[in-house]
């Protein structure tokens, strides 16, 4: 019986366990959204949270829990100075799972692992690139009337 044996062992030894998740949830910081398995989703979202509400707390101690799991020192410097600001008013309740599809080459059920507020974050910069592409378009308009100005003095000079 497994009686308040808690967590999922992906067929896995307990080594290979952790270092999976430790790289998920790094992987997780460092995009603000990834794509995996249902399951997988489900166990790193556990990790996750908990790394954002040390995060949150921002003492001596709380960066010495998150470094002690979390791979890059940057990405953990990103989760202090980056992430946790954003969630200072929640309680939890920081990631989403978005299930998606089922891969094709198993059928595993996939999922989509996320902040709650990446689409804010994520709008803002597709509006810049929105606003970037005019600006070229004016580029190429003024070449073309260059290059037609160029072509109609050619022709002045042929005669």
């Amino acid at each position: 019986m497994r009686h308040k044996v808690d967590g999922r062992l992906f067929g896995r030894t307990a080594n290979q366990r952790k270092a999976l998740l430790r790289g998920i949830v790094t992987a997780l910081f460092e995009n603000q959204r990834i794509e995996t398995t249902v399951a997988k989703a489900k166990e790193a979202k556990r990790i996750a949270e908990k790394m954002v509400t040390f995060g949150i707390k921002a003492d001596v101690h709380s960066k010495r829990q998150v470094l002690s799991y979390v791979t890059d020192r940057t990405i953990a410097s990103k989760l202090f100075t980056d992430i946790a600001p954003r969630f200072t008013g929640r309680n939890g309740g920081y990631l989403r799972i978005v299930q998606t599809r089922n891969r094709l080459k198993d059928s595993a059920p996939m999922a989509i692992l996320e902040f709650i507020d990446y689409e804010s974050i994520k709008q803002p910069k597709g509006k810049a690139k929105k606003e970037a592409k005019p600006e070229k378009a004016e580029k190429s308009t003024e070449k073309a009337g260059k290059k037609k100005t160029v072509k109609k003095a050619d022709k002045k000079e042929m005669k």
